[in-house]
């Protein structure tokens, strides 16, 4: 009997809570007005809804970067096709100016000339600040911006770039990108926050607050979308869009955690894996769209599919027959919007769908319940113009110093033998290498073109490496050698004959600009004309500086050596210059660290959280750089760490501190990283885990002791259930060179 009361009072409480979200809803002036929408659209109205053109289907006349709307055309898409939405750039970025001009005259026809008056909700890739907005403030790719190992930057940073987007005109940015690069051949590496699922969800979950803020109908707030969902990241081959193979353990483990701090942060749109995970496209993928996306994370937000993919399902992945079934395959999958993106192909399939019955007409109105839903929050109903007032805060000095900020926070020092940086103001140097000279290797893709490869595009004002060492020095004390381009030598007897009369050799190498399916390389290994470089400087006995732009960790195993200095400066942005010459001649102090373990080799990559088998019986876990490596010019030395428990139940909450003491001769900020080891587990447990970390800010001799709150669901991991399990055994808590033990009961 007591059974059946429980079960009683639970089926009842479920009706309760239930009654009262629907009351709760009822209310809620954007569910009424999302209702009341719905009731009167038309099939016709509701498909366009989901239908997302790119803006070269609208663009007439582009001259000079200058775009016009071709009239004839919007009329077609916004009026005959209902369209809802519209993205990108029309092949490079716009002036703020014309970009009000783009959005005001989509945004009349929409709300004036349509029966409904449905605003359009525009789009843009907006991945390192609003990188298709002339002027703008144009930060470090995410790679290095989670080198900085500093949440409250990555937030100002993300409040910059929502400022700006929503000042172009444009509310709804398709970043963050929460995949995991373990793989680093993968040519996307450089838009995530790293290897580590932790880094990349406190990352991720800040950016999206900062970007959507309490309420995104908020003037500078704009619609978050998280991307890829889900393991894009991984290809097993390392080319883009290609299959991956994780089991479904790893992809909760791993790959899952980032997007269930994303939603949980209330992220309010998602954007679909363009590939397949063990070989079920994502966008078919009724598991991950919607039993797992939706029931067990919870999101509530609307779904995108990346470009031209549900096309994909039956031209590249074939896993349909003809457009019809692939149609009908995402959106029950649980597709909600599709990024068409050149025609109304979609359009015209969804509606003979519906009209056949094998699209219910259920599915049609949660689909587009979703999209209206933000469009409404957003306050698109009731402005959705341009705020020009917006422009007076659009790229100001103080956005700058910033992105400066950023910038030089994540240069890793990976090398520094006999204290070779930071060099003295007065000496006489030569720079060379193919990324020395040019903005755009220091932006990489996505950068007023989505190659980023249009360096007469790029602001005269803003200063290469070269530049701003030449500032720094002046003009004459500063030889330019442009010895090698990335796959040809042109002038190395030239760089080693200027080399003699210099007192050291600042080599600037890495990648050049890439982005995408055209990123794909076969070899990680850099260049050999980068590499023969600094071979042949090397033997001149000048010390060599040697300064990485790169997007993704390219394998340099055998110059190494020949350098005494080593700089990673990723993807820094407009201000990379400035930065790697602060960083140089000691004006900043560096303090980024690998947000990735640094291969030593081109095949055969292990991640910092390998198993224990591969580092025993023969095996070698050996890195040109451990995740987490970062020098500095100042020294600090770990103290105390402590544990406030010895024993713990599960479900307890226990605290960690640390003494960090700057034992150096000038400032310098430390990334304190707290990793924990699970002794013995029932799936073979990772050598160790990263569960927390902070950065600290210490003067000569200061001290700080750093505390770290846990709970036992830290210590979690996914069982052979596929569920997160906490089991009772023996932990160890680790900090730098400290470590202690403690149990669980």
């Amino acid at each position: 009997m007591r059974k059946k009361t429980i079960l009683l009072i639970a089926l009842l409480a479920t009706v309760s809570g239930c009654s009262n979200l629907t009351a709760k809803r009822a209310k809620d002036p954007v569910e009424t007005r999302v209702e009341s929408l719905l009731a009167k659209m038309t099939l016709e109205e509701k498909v366009g809804q989901m239908t997302q053109v790119t803006l070269e289907v609208v663009a007439g006349r582009s001259d000079n970067g200058y775009l016009e709307l071709d009239e004839k055309k919007l009329g077609d898409a916004v009026i005959n096709h209902n369209v809802g939405s519209i993205l990108n750039c029309g092949g490079q970025a716009r002036t703020l100016e014309n970009w009000h001009e783009i959005i005001t005259r989509i945004q009349d026809l929409a709300t004036k000339k349509t029966r409904l008056r449905i605003p359009i909700i525009y789009g843009i890739d907006a991945i390192h600040g609003v990188n298709y907005t002339l002027g703008a403030t144009i930060f470090p790719q995410s790679i290095a911006v989670a080198a900085t190992g500093n949440i409250e930057l990555m937030q100002k940073l993300s409040e910059i770039c929502a400022y700006e987007t929503r000042a172009s005109g444009i509310p709804w940015n398709f970043n963050p990108v929460l995949g995991l690069a373990r793989q680093p051949l993968w040519p996307r590496v450089y838009e995530t926050f790293g290897e580590n699922a932790y880094i990349a969800s406190q990352m991720g979950a800040a950016y999206v607050r900062a970007q959507q803020g309490g309420d995104i109908s908020q003037p500078t707030k704009v619609a978050a979308c998280m991307k890829h969902y889900l393991g894009y990241s991984f290809p097993l081959s390392g080319r883009d869009r290609t299959p991956a193979w994780i089991p479904e353990r790893q992809l909760r483990e791993l790959f899952l955690k980032p997007f269930a701090a994303a939603v949980e942060a209330g992220v309010a749109t998602a954007m679909v894996n363009s590939s397949e995970i063990n070989g079920i496209p994502v966008h078919a993928s009724k598991f991950l769209l919607t039993d797992l996306l939706r029931g067990e994370l919870g999101f509530e937000g609307f779904v995108v599919s990346d470009w031209a993919d549900i096309e994909n399902l039956y031209t590249r992945e074939m896993v349909a027959a003809d457009r019809r079934e692939a149609v009908k395959q995402a959106v029950l999958a649980g597709i909600d919007m599709s990024m068409v993106p050149y025609d109304y192909s979609f359009y015209d399939t969804l509606i003979e769908l519906v009209k056949a019955g094998e699209v219910p007409m259920q599915r049609i109105d949660q689909a587009v319940a979703r999209i209206l839903r933000v469009k409404a929050r957003l306050g698109l109903f009731e402005n959705p113009y341009p705020n020009k007032a917006l422009a007076a805060g659009f790229a100001t000095e103080a956005s700058r110093k910033v992105n400066l900020q950023v910038a030089t926070e994540a240069v890793t020092l990976l090398k520094n033998d006999n204290n070779t940086l930071p060099l003295r103001k007065g000496i006489k140097v030569l720079v060379t290498g193919p990324c020395a000279d040019k903005l755009s290797y220091l932006n990489g893709g996505w950068t007023i073109t989505w190659q980023g490869d249009k360096e007469e595009l790029y602001p005269a004002e803003k200063f290469t490496i070269l530049e701003a060492i030449q500032n720094r020095l002046g003009k004459q004390n500063v030889t330019y050698v442009q010895a090698v381009e990335f796959d040809k030598e042109t002038d190395i007897a030239g760089a080693v004959a200027e080399a003699g009369q210099v007192d050291a050799v600042i080599a600037c190498v890495g990648e050049p600009t890439y982005c995408e399916t055209p990123g794909n390389i076969d070899d990680l290994t850099m260049t050999a004309p980068q590499l023969k470089l600094i071979e042949e400087l090397a033997a001149t006995g000048k010390p060599i500086i040697l300064v990485l732009v790169e997007g993704r960790p390219r394998v340099i195993r055998t110059i190494v050596d020949k350098a005494p200095a080593i700089l990673m400066a990723y993807l820094p942005g407009m201000e990379g210059g400035r930065a790697v010459a602060d960083i140089i001649f000691g004006d900043a102090n560096p303090s980024g660290k690998l947000p990735f373990t640094y291969p030593k080799y081109s095949s055969g990559h292990i991640c910092y959280d390998h198993k224990p088998s591969e580092e025993k019986s023969g095996n070698k876990f050996d890195p040109q750089w451990q995740f987490g490596h970062g020098l500095s010019y100042t020294t600090f030395k770990y103290d105390d760490l402590k544990l406030d428990k010895s024993e713990l139940a599960i479900g307890d909450n226990f605290t960690v501190s640390v003494k960090v003491t700057n034992t150096g001769n000038r400032p310098g900020k430390e990334i304190v990283q707290l990793f924990v080891s699970d002794i013995v587990a029932t799936i073979t447990p990772p050598v160790k885990s990263l569960k927390r970390f902070d950065k600290v800010d210490l003067k000569p001799g200061g001290s700080e002791t750093v505390t770290f709150k846990l709970n036992t669901d830290d210590l979690a991991f996914i069982g052979l259930d596929n569920k997160p399990v906490v089991e009772p055994g023996q932990f160890k808590i680790s900090v730098a060179n400290l470590s202690k033990t403690f149990d669980v009961k």
